[in-house]
């Protein structure tokens, strides 16, 4: 049988929004709306971040609440929450956990956990994400402890060594093991690799070859985009598309909705003769329970 490929699709992230692309979605009826093309359109997972009222990012478990509502009302995705601290003046990495502290939290499958120490420039101001490894063992622990899913981002090398020589053997971490490399943010980000075959090639390699490991490319732009998911299919991984990423469709051709880089991402599976995964069997393949 065909390998069964997982797209993933991030819709919104934490920094553009309208004035960037007018089709890019921000509140959560548009969010949960989106999600459901995308689900339609043959995505298994949907990364979620969240926007205020005035579309500026926030880590307010109340919106994530309303948007993992409207999700499930509509279709049975796999549900991503961003644990990454707002980008926003004075936030911190704790910031980027409210929700998981949440009494009336609608849980999510799975939630993004950053595993690198990076510096970011936007807006005119810097930020450091002081995400150590203490922190990375407490919260791992703390979403294994509550059913959730890790998805593991790493935005340079040393952290996929740190999830396999220090997160793993600290047994906060339910196999397989899920992690993204996040590849192309160098140009605003202090210590984040850029994304190239070789750059790839090289963060695979870092992959243990004794388990299964679910991976995928977070390949950050418009010329990187397409190349870095089709690539990481090729060489064993999953999909990564959405207007987080990219918000263009063509050079000068913005997305018209991130369900149209999903059906992109699954003409280039199916033409590569392989098959794209539905949700149900992506809980499968990432030992996710089946919703009831």
């Amino acid at each position: 049988m065909a390998r069964k490929v997982i797209i993933t699709v991030a819709q919104t992230g934490a920094f553009h929004g309208k004035e960037a692309n007018p089709n890019i979605p921000l509140t959560p009826k548009e969010i949960a709306d989106s999600a459901y093309e995308c689900y339609n359109a043959g995505a298994a997972i949907v990364h979620v971040h969240a926007r205020d009222k005035e579309g500026i990012s926030t880590n307010d478990p109340a919106v994530y609440n309303e948007i993992g509502a409207g999700i499930r009302a509509k279709c049975n995705l796999i549900t991503q929450y961003s644990t990454a601290p707002a980008n926003r003046a004075g936030t911190c990495a704790e910031d980027g956990m409210k929700l998981l502290y949440d009494k009336d939290l609608v849980k999510p499958d799975m939630c993004s956990l950053d595993c690198s120490l990076i510096s970011t420039s936007w807006g005119g101001r810097t930020f450091v994400y002081e995400w150590y490894r203490d922190f990375l063992i407490k919260y791992a622990k703390m979403m294994k402890d509550m059913g959730i899913k890790p998805e593991l981002e790493c935005f340079e090398p040393t952290s996929v060594e740190d999830i396999f020589n220090i997160l793993q053997p600290a047994g906060v971490l339910d196999g397989p093991v899920s992690l993204s490399f996040v590849m192309g943010m160098d140009k605003i980000s202090q210590g984040a690799i850029s994304f190239s075959e070789e750059n790839l090639d090289f963060m695979i390699k870092k992959l243990p070859r004794d388990q299964f490991v679910n991976f995928s490319t977070i390949s950050i732009g418009a010329k990187n985009h397409v190349p870095g998911m089709a690539m990481t299919v090729l060489k064993g991984g999953g999909a990564r598309v959405g207007m987080e990423d990219n918000i263009y469709y063509a050079p000068g051709e913005l997305l018209k909705s991130n369900a149209q880089m999903v059906e992109r991402a699954v003409r280039i599976i199916r033409e590569l003769g392989l098959e794209v995964a539905t949700p149900d069997e992506a809980r499968d393949i990432l030992n996710i329970p089946h919703l009831k």
